[in-house]
């Protein structure tokens, strides 16, 4: 079985000027390992760190369906990255077809990159460009938090 330097290949590194994501591997929902530089978006990523006990994560995951279908045809990728424990794994790919999630969903049981990031809150969304560096952090979602994602991507890939 692997261990975790299998299930991350590289972790995400902070560098003196900005946070940047490196290439990393994690399972998803099908059991199958993906490196993070294979579905990344070429001018932008989205990453949303989520867990299925978050009230609103669930809120926001009909939301990033929608940014989804907006911005897959601007070279934009989502990627949700479940944070559950191996206790609610189970739960994760029900969830995710009950939820109607389109865009890839990886799992991360130990939390491994999202503590890498110094991330705690869930759910937390990141923004990265195509130099893989993190433009943008937004922490929690309340009801209009869908209009100010949508405007910070239009923003970056105006840029």
């Amino acid at each position: 079985m692997r261990i975790i330097t299998a299930i991350i290949i590289s972790i995400f590194t902070l560098s003196t000027h900005s946070q940047t994501v490196d290439n990393f591997e994690l399972k998803n929902i099908e059991g199958k390992y993906i490196s993070y530089n294979t579905i990344k978006g070429k001018k932008l990523t989205v990453i949303d760190f989520w867990a299925s006990w978050c009230k609103p994560c669930m809120k926001a995951i009909p939301e990033l369906n929608s940014v989804y279908n907006n911005f897959k045809d601007k070279e934009v990728q989502v990627i949700g990255v479940n944070c559950d424990g191996p206790r609610s794994a189970a739960k994760v790919e029900p969830l995710v077809n009950t939820l109607g999630i389109k865009y890839p969903v990886l799992t991360d049981m130990d939390k491994t990159v999202m503590t890498s990031l110094n991330l705690s809150a869930f759910p937390t969304l990141i923004l990265i460009n195509s130099a893989n560096k993190i433009v943008w952090i937004h922490e929690g979602f309340s009801p209009g938090d869908e209009k100010l994602i949508h405007s910070k991507i239009e923003q970056e890939l105006s840029n």
